[in-house]
């Protein structure tokens, strides 16, 4: 009978972790930079529609 690959599985676990732990520092980065440069736009289109009316 053939015996399981432990030390395999373990290296793909590792990997896994690995890998959304990067997906995470990536969408923290890109969460941290988007709001600054979305807000001054959204300032900016509420402050013309408002100076439009």
């Amino acid at each position: 009978m053939a015996r399981p690959n432990y030390s395999g599985e373990k290296r793909r676990k590792e990997l896994e972790k690995q890998r959304k732990k990067e997906e995470k520092k990536q969408r923290k980065l890109q969460n941290a930079s988007s709001p600054a440069g979305e807000a001054p736009t959204d300032n900016t289109d509420d402050t013309s529609s408002g100076s439009g009316a």
